[in-house]
């Protein structure tokens, strides 16, 4: 017995009725599978648009070849997205009569369109070929792109900031480091080198050689202290010697003044040529969480591993201090806006790589970064 006549037999009605019952559901259902496809479009763009890694570009073609698959023809829509002078469309896309479009508007100027056609003629329907639904989701798909681009190009102009603070603290420090140098430190020296010729000429029994002897002293120590502080500001032989052997410098001089044992292994970076903004990043990074171990970690000893493992730089730093609480530490360093944490995370970003952190209390600290390598500079394949 078919469910029409349990139905009839209950419920009689004539047979015109139960079709048009039957279309009605037909018609919703068709609807219904209509706005899923809608809600998967919308959903597809923003899962995309989280990939902070995938390039503008590319983000946009994906989205290009999302699109086709939420009107009511699939097997013969295309799409394309236009910003400016440069299109970003489906593999299938070619202009037709039966096009579709919605502008995109970049803080309330029309910076482009997002174009939706028809490869064949369909029947006419509420926008030519296309729904009045259709119209809708293109118009969000043409505000969510819209969306997406303005972030996108605030995150460049917030990374470009930030690049462009952290070389101007460098070029600060250069210029600091040399003056130290080059005329205080020199400076300094000269006096010295006439306080002690003084020194010489007096008598050996006059109250005023222990004096001058003692002055002397000072004046050494002051020369050292200087020249300590323009090494940390400008860490010398960084463009001679390579970021390997400058490292290594570093943290034997790191232990001879702190005490504390650092080891340093590095593999695959034979006949890397790293440019300069690459090194001194990579250098800071370096100097800045040896510092945290010096002031925070009450560690004996810390390693440090440079591995080259194409197509990535990685960095590990570890300890074997006292840990901490990430979660709080984090958050506290957030609100007493502690520039190391936030320096080592731009530096890394500024480098296009990654950092992560891994402590628990009593257990130390070990710090992960992973920035691109580029092997192109190989002396070797």
């Amino acid at each position: 017995m078919t469910l029409q006549t349990d139905i009839t037999e209950e419920f009689p009605i004539s047979r015109e009725s139960w079709q048009d019952f039957v279309a009605q559901r037909r018609r919703t259902e068709s609807a219904l599978l209509e706005r899923i496809k809608e809600l998967n479009c919308l959903y597809g763009i923003t899962r995309m648009a989280q990939r902070a890694d995938q390039p503008l570009d590319e983000l946009l073609t994906g989205i290009a070849g999302l699109i086709p698959a939420s009107w009511q023809y699939p097997d013969i829509a295309c799409a394309a997205i236009r910003l400016g002078e440069y299109t970003h469309n489906s593999a299938n896309y070619r202009p037709t009569p039966w096009r579709q479009t919605s502008p995109v508007v970049i803080g309330g100027e029309n910076c482009g369109e997002v174009e939706v056609c028809y490869l064949e003629e369909r029947p006419q329907s509420d926008e030519g070929p296309f729904l009045r639904e259709e119209r809708n989701l293109i118009d969000a798909v043409s505000d969510l792109v819209g969306r997406i681009v303005a972030q996108r190009r605030a995150e460049e102009r917030m990374r470009a900031l930030s690049r462009e603070l952290i070389m101007a603290q460098e070029n600060e420090r250069q210029r600091i480091a040399r003056e130290l140098h080059d005329h205080l430190a020199q400076d300094l020296s000269l006096a010295k080198a006439d306080l002690e010729r003084i020194h010489c000429s007096l008598s050996a029994e006059g109250p005023c050689r222990a004096q001058t002897a003692a002055i002397a002293d000072r004046l050494a120590a002051a020369i050292r202290g200087i020249r300590d502080l323009a090494y940390g500001l400008l860490p010398p032989g960084l463009t001679e010697l390579g970021l390997v052997e400058t490292v290594l410098a570093h943290c034997e001089d790191f232990s001879l003044r702190h005490g504390i044992v650092v080891d340093v292994f590095a593999d695959g970076l034979t006949g890397v040529d790293f440019d300069f903004d690459t090194q001194i990043n990579i250098y800071r990074l370096i100097q800045e969480a040896l510092n945290n171990v010096r002031k925070h970690a009450r560690a004996s000893r810390a390693s440090i591993r440079m591995l080259g493992a194409y197509p990535s730089l990685i960095v590990r730093i570890e300890d074997d201090g006292c840990g901490m609480d990430l979660e709080s530490c984090q958050a506290q360093a957030g609100r007493n806006r502690r520039m190391g944490l936030w320096s080592m995370r731009e530096r890394v970003r500024l480098l296009g790589g990654t950092i992560s952190f891994k402590s628990r209390p009593g257990q130390g600290l070990q710090i992960r970064i992973e920035t691109p390598l580029n092997r192109s500079t190989r002396e070797h394949p």
